[in-house]
Protein backbone atom coordinates (compact mmCIF):
# COMPACT_ATOMS: atom_id res chain seq x y z
CA UNK A 1 0.00 0.00 0.00
CA UNK A 2 0.94 3.60 -0.93
CA UNK A 3 1.06 6.54 1.55
CA UNK A 4 -1.50 8.14 -1.00
CA UNK A 5 -3.74 5.12 -0.77
CA UNK A 6 -3.50 4.94 3.29
CA UNK A 7 -4.50 8.50 3.48
CA UNK A 8 -7.08 8.56 0.72
CA UNK A 9 -10.20 9.76 3.04
CA UNK A 10 -8.23 10.72 6.00
CA UNK A 11 -7.99 14.69 6.87
CA UNK A 12 -5.16 15.63 9.06
CA UNK A 13 -5.34 18.41 11.16
CA UNK A 14 -2.03 20.33 12.91
CA UNK A 15 -4.61 21.35 15.26
CA UNK A 16 -5.49 17.83 16.54
CA UNK A 17 -5.33 17.29 20.09
CA UNK A 18 -6.16 13.74 21.88
CA UNK A 19 -4.39 10.66 22.08
CA UNK A 20 -2.55 9.43 19.29
CA UNK A 21 -1.76 5.54 18.93
CA UNK A 22 1.06 3.27 17.29
CA UNK A 23 -1.67 3.16 14.19
CA UNK A 24 -1.73 6.18 13.69
CA UNK A 25 2.10 6.96 12.77
CA UNK A 26 2.81 5.89 9.44
CA UNK A 27 6.63 4.98 8.36
CA UNK A 28 7.07 4.62 4.52
CA UNK A 29 10.00 3.66 2.51
CA UNK A 30 10.77 4.37 -1.02
CA UNK A 31 12.23 0.94 -1.53
CA UNK A 32 12.85 1.57 -5.52
CA UNK A 33 14.40 5.04 -5.37
CA UNK A 34 12.06 5.77 -8.04
CA UNK A 35 9.32 7.66 -6.08
CA UNK A 36 8.35 10.85 -7.59
CA UNK A 37 7.07 11.94 -3.64
CA UNK A 38 5.99 10.53 -0.47
CA UNK A 39 2.89 9.58 -1.49
CA UNK A 40 4.39 6.76 -3.68
CA UNK A 41 6.16 5.55 -0.68
CA UNK A 42 5.33 2.04 0.61
CA UNK A 43 3.99 2.03 3.50
CA UNK A 44 4.84 -0.79 6.78
CA UNK A 45 1.18 -2.15 7.34
CA UNK A 46 0.19 -5.50 6.59
CA UNK A 47 1.38 -8.21 9.62
CA UNK A 48 3.22 -5.10 11.31
CA UNK A 49 3.10 -6.06 14.91
CA UNK A 50 5.76 -3.49 16.09
CA UNK A 51 7.14 0.27 14.72
CA UNK A 52 8.60 1.60 17.60
CA UNK A 53 10.64 4.85 16.56
CA UNK A 54 13.81 5.87 19.08
CA UNK A 55 15.87 8.50 19.77
CA UNK A 56 19.27 8.29 20.73
CA UNK A 57 21.18 11.95 21.52
CA UNK A 58 25.02 11.71 20.52
CA UNK A 59 27.49 12.98 22.95
CA UNK A 60 30.49 14.25 23.41
CA UNK A 61 32.39 14.95 26.54
CA UNK A 62 35.24 17.47 27.44
CA UNK A 63 36.91 18.16 30.96
CA UNK A 64 37.68 21.50 32.06
CA UNK A 65 40.17 23.16 34.64
CA UNK A 66 38.01 24.46 36.56
CA UNK A 67 34.48 23.32 36.03
CA UNK A 68 35.27 20.00 35.29
CA UNK A 69 33.28 17.52 32.79
CA UNK A 70 30.95 18.99 30.63
CA UNK A 71 28.96 16.93 27.70
CA UNK A 72 27.65 18.54 24.51
CA UNK A 73 24.78 16.95 22.97
CA UNK A 74 26.26 16.75 19.39
CA UNK A 75 23.37 14.94 17.48
CA UNK A 76 20.36 12.50 17.53
CA UNK A 77 20.03 9.47 15.98
CA UNK A 78 16.56 7.86 14.87
CA UNK A 79 15.77 3.97 14.83
CA UNK A 80 12.98 2.24 14.15
CA UNK A 81 12.36 -1.51 14.98
CA UNK A 82 10.03 -3.02 13.03
CA UNK A 83 8.89 -6.55 13.32
CA UNK A 84 5.91 -8.54 12.04
CA UNK A 85 3.79 -11.91 11.14
CA UNK A 86 5.70 -12.87 7.63
CA UNK A 87 2.63 -11.89 4.84
CA UNK A 88 3.92 -12.81 1.54
CA UNK A 89 2.57 -10.59 -1.52
CA UNK A 90 2.70 -7.33 0.84
CA UNK A 91 4.63 -5.17 -1.02
CA UNK A 92 6.47 -3.54 2.27
CA UNK A 93 7.70 -6.95 3.47
CA UNK A 94 8.43 -8.44 -0.23
CA UNK A 95 10.72 -5.19 -0.96
CA UNK A 96 12.01 -5.14 2.48
CA UNK A 97 12.68 -9.32 2.64
CA UNK A 98 13.76 -9.16 -0.91
CA UNK A 99 17.38 -11.31 -0.79
CA UNK A 100 19.34 -7.94 -2.08
CA UNK A 101 17.88 -6.18 0.68
CA UNK A 102 18.65 -8.57 3.37
CA UNK A 103 22.21 -9.18 2.05
CA UNK A 104 23.28 -6.11 0.52
CA UNK A 105 25.74 -3.48 1.55
CA UNK A 106 26.19 -0.04 1.85
CA UNK A 107 24.15 2.53 -0.28
CA UNK A 108 22.62 -0.31 -1.59
CA UNK A 109 20.83 -0.52 2.11
CA UNK A 110 19.94 3.25 2.39
CA UNK A 111 16.64 4.17 1.76
CA UNK A 112 14.33 7.66 1.72
CA UNK A 113 11.77 7.33 4.46
CA UNK A 114 8.82 9.28 6.13
CA UNK A 115 7.30 8.99 9.52
CA UNK A 116 4.69 10.80 10.64
CA UNK A 117 1.67 11.39 12.39
CA UNK A 118 -1.82 10.51 10.08
CA UNK A 119 -3.61 13.03 12.59
CA UNK A 120 -1.37 15.91 12.02
CA UNK A 121 0.45 15.17 9.35
CA UNK A 122 3.55 16.45 11.02
CA UNK A 123 6.93 14.20 11.36
CA UNK A 124 9.96 13.66 9.22
CA UNK A 125 11.98 12.80 6.48
CA UNK A 126 15.15 11.19 5.41
CA UNK A 127 17.07 8.20 4.44
CA UNK A 128 17.61 5.32 6.42
CA UNK A 129 19.78 2.15 6.48
CA UNK A 130 18.12 -1.07 6.81
CA UNK A 131 19.85 -4.23 8.53
CA UNK A 132 17.05 -7.01 8.08
CA UNK A 133 17.91 -9.30 11.08
CA UNK A 134 15.30 -12.25 11.28
CA UNK A 135 13.44 -13.24 7.92
CA UNK A 136 11.57 -16.32 9.15
CA UNK A 137 11.39 -17.21 12.66
CA UNK A 138 8.88 -18.88 14.83
CA UNK A 139 7.85 -22.29 16.32
CA UNK A 140 5.79 -25.10 15.19
CA UNK A 141 2.25 -24.00 14.65
CA UNK A 142 3.14 -20.47 14.80
CA UNK A 143 3.77 -17.25 12.26
CA UNK A 144 6.35 -17.01 10.64
CA UNK A 145 8.05 -13.79 11.89
CA UNK A 146 10.50 -10.99 11.54
CA UNK A 147 12.44 -7.89 12.56
CA UNK A 148 14.31 -5.42 11.27
CA UNK A 149 16.40 -2.49 12.68
CA UNK A 150 16.63 0.81 10.60
CA UNK A 151 19.21 3.28 11.51
CA UNK A 152 18.88 7.39 10.05
CA UNK A 153 21.78 8.32 8.10
CA UNK A 154 22.07 11.94 8.57
CA UNK A 155 19.91 14.19 10.28
CA UNK A 156 15.95 14.24 9.30
CA UNK A 157 13.89 17.01 7.56
CA UNK A 158 10.59 18.23 8.94
CA UNK A 159 7.81 16.59 6.88
CA UNK A 160 4.32 17.49 6.85
CA UNK A 161 1.92 15.11 4.71
CA UNK A 162 0.00 16.74 1.83
CA UNK A 163 -2.67 14.94 -0.27
CA UNK A 164 -1.93 17.16 -3.06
Amino acid sequence: MKVSELMAGVTSSAEFAGAVTAADMVLAIDFSGEAETPADYIVADEGITEQSGALEAVTAESTYLRSGTSTTKTGTTRTFTVTGDRQAGDAFQDALLAHALKFGTGQKVIKPYVYFNMLTGKGEQGLISIAVEDDSSGAAGENAGWSATMTSRGTPTEYTYSAT
